[in-house]
């Protein structure tokens, strides 16, 4: 009997080594995926804050919580489950469903410039006016551009570890989807409420305490319309991006590689900031190609809805 158990215990204590070994081996894997998946997390984080942008101060949080609530939905429910079927028996569809989002997102870059340009603005209503119905939209909007930038986290996520048997890629993918839902979102809070930090340090005793807290309160509104400017500027970087892969992936690498051969030759001829001016190169590049295909897509959406008897600013309405 005491054999027995002995032998019991061997194979538990294997068993969970084996299990360390797997928990180890998930965690480096999401590090490396979460790592790659970086540079949209940056956009991202400044994408978000411009929907909350001049909303009332006490419905910054439980705004910014739904859209971390859609935006977890959108890894774990959607993205997930869709993207390990298919890199599972379809892996060819991933990168024209993620060509698709591409697209979108630089639509709807371009739709928020044409609509500055023209000055066909909705009006927006005075903080005091935002009911629940455009919250409703604020937060729709929102989950939606998060859907296209989720999935490129994800899809970047899982092209890290293609390899790996299908329960690791899996564990992988909701490592990274809850760990970057939680630092995105916080971060967003943390930007949205900045002002009100302010607040509390002009309130305080110390004199150093409330200078910050008074530049503070002085310099959100600026920082919060910059971020805005910015949302916008990253979804046609990033959906030129998304776009510039994909052909390539596709076997059309004309356009990626004078992109690629332009990055390397500013990156060579650079000295120490070949780097960072190599990067800043491929992302303008992405950035006029999202630019160039959004106003394209822009003008056909008018086009067709003009068309059919409509306005062309009604297009942005969904937005």
């Amino acid at each position: 009997m005491a054999g027995g158990l002995v032998a019991l215990l061997d194979d538990v204590a294997a068993l969970a080594r084996l299990a360390a070994a797997s928990v180890d081996d998930v965690g480096a894997a999401a590090g490396r995926a979460g790592a790659k998946a970086a540079g949209v997390v940056v956009d991202d984080t400044a994408v978000t804050p411009r929907y909350v942008h001049g909303v009332r101060p006490e419905r910054e949080l439980p705004i910014v919580r739904r859209i971390a609530v859609g935006s977890i939905r959108n890894k774990l429910l959607v993205i997930l489950p869709v993207a390990l079927l298919l890199s599972q028996f379809l892996p060819w569809l991933l990168t024209p469903i993620l060509m698709a989002g591409g697209t979108y997102l630089c639509f709807e870059g371009a739709e928020k410039i044409w609509e500055k340009l023209s000055h066909h603005e909705a009006p927006k209503a005075p903080v005091t006016d935002i009911g629940p119905e455009q919250e409703e939209t604020m937060v729709k909007g929102a989950i939606r551009t998060d859907l296209i930038l989720s999935a490129e986290i994800m899809v970047i996520a899982l092209d890290d570890v293609a390899s790996e048997p299908f329960v690791t890629r899996a564990l992988v993918l909701v490592v990274v989807a809850v760990f970057i839902t939680a630092l995105v979102y916080g971060v967003v809070a943390l930007i949205v409420k900045m002002d009100d930090i302010g607040l509390s340090l002009a309130e305080r005793e110390s004199a150093g305490a409330q200078r910050v807290g008074r530049a503070l309160v002085a310099a959100m509104p600026k920082v919060l319309a910059g971020l805005s400017t910015v949302g916008v500027v990253a979804m046609l970087w990033v959906g030129g991006h998304i776009l510039l892969v994909g052909t390539d992936d596709l076997g059309w690498h004309a356009l990626y590689d004078v992109v690629h051969h332009l990055e390397e030759a500013v990156h060579d001829g650079t000295g120490a900031l070949g780097g960072v001016l190599g990067w800043v190169t491929n992302t303008l590049a992405s950035a006029v190609v999202g630019a160039v295909v959004g106003g394209v897509v822009v003008a056909v959406v008018h086009a067709v809805t003009k068309a059919r008897g409509g306005h062309g600013a009604d297009a942005s309405a969904a937005h």
